[in-house]
């Protein structure tokens, strides 16, 4: 019986807008042989219906939210699960995919004295921003981030920053670290495997990125696959003390029922 495929997108779909070659075919040969499947991504600007249509624009039909989970629908599935309070509060940096899905779990967006301070990519990353975010946890907001990521690969190659860059200067002004919710914890991981309905051992996590696809799906239980078409590479891949169960340049080369 092949396993279940869990993937990574960033890196190892697309790189920002642009569709990496023989990813299309290898989302084909998923439904094909009706191998069950999740997209599970750090990216938390984006919505389910959001990477649905995206994947849609970029001649990817098929697919439904279901196939879909990201470090924001994990972090508020986590906060929604630590919160005693009836109407909890946090501010957010970050973009409407984080926001829509606090709002999901009864968040509430607020800047007077916030329960958490939760902080992810955003594209509109300001300094005041940065002030508020000290204050809040200066004042006792919990640090919460959706993922440690510090750089994102981009179309036509190269990169640009990430959350945890983020994360790293609200950190250095607190002197409190976030606890990070996303790929590597892994919690997200068996989030995603519940979600599939089977058990880690039954699962390949596919990912690009060494520190926290791979390691991710290691201390979940998973096997791991790595690909070379996003942010690692086997140079640096050999910085690391565990290692891939499989190495592909990309997923273009992946048999989902060989694995």
């Amino acid at each position: 019986m092949s396993k279940s495929i869990i993937s990574d997108m960033d890196g190892v779909i697309y790189r920002g807008k642009q569709l990496i070659p023989g990813a299309r075919e290898f989302i084909t040969r998923l439904i094909d042989t009706q191998t069950p499947f999740l997209f599970l991504t750090n990216n938390a600007e984006q919505t389910p219906l959001d990477l649905r249509l995206k994947l849609e624009g970029l001649s990817i039909p098929g697919l439904t939210e279901d196939n879909f989970i990201t470090s924001a629908m994990a972090t508020a599935m986590f906060l929604k699960s630590q919160t005693r309070k009836a109407m909890p509060t946090a501010y957010v940096v970050g973009g409407a995919g984080l926001i829509n899905e606090l709002y999901n779990v009864g968040f509430s967006i607020s800047e007077s004295h916030p329960d958490y301070v939760v902080v992810a990519k955003s594209q509109t990353f300001s300094f005041e921003q940065i002030k508020k975010a000290v204050r809040f946890i200066d004042q006792g907001a919990k640090f919460i981030g959706t993922n440690p990521d510090m750089i994102d690969p981009i179309e036509g190659g190269g990169y640009e920053p990430a959350a945890g860059t983020l994360l790293a200067a609200i950190e250095a002004a607190t002197g409190k670290k976030p606890y990070i919710v996303g790929k590597p914890n892994s919690l997200m991981m068996m989030l995603a495997t519940r979600k599939l309905g089977v058990h880690p051992e039954e699962a390949v996590m596919i990912g690009d990125r060494m520190d926290t696809d791979i390691v991710g799906g290691l201390e979940a239980g998973m096997c791991t696959a790595l690909v070379l078409s996003g942010v690692s590479t086997l140079e640096s891949m050999e910085q690391f003390p565990y290692q891939p169960d499989y190495i592909f340049n990309s997923v273009a080369d992946i048999d989902p029922q060989a694995l």
